[in-house]
């Protein structure tokens, strides 16, 4: 759906909690310093985002409990995410390991926050609703009302290719149809895999970078959309419920944000 040379190929996707408090401060902090000076300002970062999960959100997320996403699965109320440009991975996040440890070594970081998942992804693969999309490269600047982010697990056994079809073929196709009264829903899905972070990387952090990233079993998927995460969510359920019926993969952690709504404080009130 993409013809042009300008192509996501890995992404930076942070969730975090600030500590009670600080809300404030942290979304200020974060908003008006570090998704600059941390990572938009970088070579090959070319799109970035934040959004939110309110209480009312996060009372939606499923399974209830610890997930290996989020633990427990209410953990996070902030999340950015950050399309690197494809082949230039390496190159960008050279750049920024060392952006942060000199941010932090002058004063620019921030402690009262804690990490709930800060996880590298790459091998982006998206499925759209309509015949002419907005490309994923896109999605980040697009005025989308909602993202819902959602993690399966292949089932033991179960053959990538088989799992893949299925979600291409059947599951997919059911979540992303079109609401009848108003032609919204779910625009597109981009599926990631993990990547590995060896202990180098992690060891470099200035703080404990939440649950660890998934397996090769994992897929994360990240749906965008044109209308409030509330009037669609159950068919996420749907979904889940579905993809453990056909026994081939098992959604581990699905949670619903909206977007912040940059240079203001709203939602800072609303998180717990």
């Amino acid at each position: 759906m993409n013809d042009y040379p300008i192509r996501v190929g890995s992404m930076l996707f942070t969730m975090v909690d600030p500590e009670p408090g600080y809300e404030v401060e942290y979304n200020r902090w974060y908003e008006r310093d570090h998704f600059y000076a941390g990572c938009m300002v970088g070579p090959w970062l070319f799109a970035g985002k934040r959004w939110v999960a309110t209480r009312g959100l996060k009372d939606l997320r499923f399974p209830a409990g610890d997930t290996p996403v989020a633990s427990p699965v209410d953990k996070g109320s902030y999340l950015a995410v950050y399309w690197v440009l494809e082949g230039k991975h390496g190159d960008h996040f050279k750049w920024a390991v060392d952006q942060v440890i000199d941010l932090y070594k002058s004063g620019r970081g921030f402690s009262n926050r804690v990490h709930a998942h800060t996880v590298l992804l790459e091998q982006p693969s998206a499925e759209y609703r309509d015949p002419d999309p907005v490309p994923i490269e896109l999605a980040l600047d697009h005025p989308y009302k909602g993202l819902a982010v959602v993690a399966v697990d292949r089932t033991d056994g179960v053959q990538q290719g088989d799992l893949d079809a299925h979600l291409s073929d059947v599951a997919l196709p059911a979540l992303m149809t079109p609401d009848t009264e108003t032609g919204g829903g779910v625009a597109s899905m981009v599926s990631w895999k993990y990547q590995d972070m060896g202990s180098d990387d992690t060891a470099n952090a200035p703080m404990d970078l939440g649950m660890p990233p998934g397996g090769p079993e994992r897929s994360l998927q990240m749906f965008f959309l044109d209308v409030e995460p509330t009037t669609v969510w159950d068919r996420f359920r749907t979904y889940a419920d579905n993809l453990a019926q056909s026994g081939l993969g098992t959604v581990v952690f699905a949670a619903p944000f909206i977007p912040t709504i940059v240079g203001t404080d709203i939602y800072t009130d609303q998180l717990w």
